[in-house]
C-alpha cells in the first residue's frame, strides 16, 4: 500500500503546472546554505521580474562557520548584494519548470557575477543552486578578513518559493 501511495504521489507531481519564471511582476524568495572555502553560512535572496527575461533583486549572506584562523566580527560575516538576472529558462526551452539565470551583483565586498538555476516542483516550491564569484574586489589586502569571506567563489543551494 505504501508503494502504491508513493507511486501515485510521484505521478501526480508530474502533472502539476509550475513555472520557474513568469516574467514581469514575478517574485521569488530563496533561502539556503552558502558554502565557501573559508566559511559556511546562510543565504537569502529575493528577485522581482521587470520583464520577460530580466529580474532584479537583493541577496544577503551571513557566515556562521568560519575557519579557526580567522577572527571575524558581524561586519566581516555579513554581505548584502544588489543583483541583476537574465532569466533564460524560456529562451532555452528545456522545461517550463526550469530557469537558468546568469547575472551580475554589486555587494558590500565586491562587484561580482553569478550563475544560478532553479527548478519548481509545484507552483510555489522549488530548489535552486547558484555559483557566485567576484569580478572586482574592493580590497586585495590579505590581512583584511573580508579578503577571505564573501570575496571568493561560493555555492548557494536551497529552497525557492513563488510569492
Amino acid at each position: 500500500m505504501k508503494k502504491l501511495l508513493l507511486l501515485i504521489a510521484l505521478v501526480s507531481v508530474s502533472f502539476v503546472n509550475a513555472q520557474a519564471y513568469e516574467g514581469k511582476g514575478d517574485q521569488k524568495f530563496q533561502v539556503g546554505a552558502n558554502i565557501q572555502d573559508e566559511a559556511t553560512g546562510i543565504n537569502v535572496s529575493y528577485d522581482y521580474g521587470l520583464g520577460e527575461n530580466i529580474s532584479v533583486g537583493i541577496s544577503t549572506a551571513y557566515a556562521l562557520g568560519i575557519d579557526d584562523r580567522l577572527d571575524a566580527d558581524f561586519g566581516d560575516r555579513f554581505d548584502l548584494k544588489a543583483r541583476f538576472n537574465a532569466n533564460l529558462g524560456n529562451v532555452l526551452n528545456i522545461d517550463e519548470n526550469f530557469d537558468l539565470y546568469p547575472g551580475l551583483s554589486l555587494s558590500l565586498k565586491n562587484f561580482g557575477g553569478h550563475v544560478g538555476a532553479r527548478y519548481f516542483f509545484t507552483n510555489g516550491f522549488g530548489i535552486y543552486t547558484e555559483a557566485t564569484f567576484p569580478l572586482a574586489k574592493y580590497s586585495n589586502d590579505e590581512l583584511d578578513i573580508g579578503y577571505y569571506i564573501h570575496n571568493q567563489f561560493a555555492v548557494n543551494i536551497g529552497a525557492s518559493f513563488n510569492l
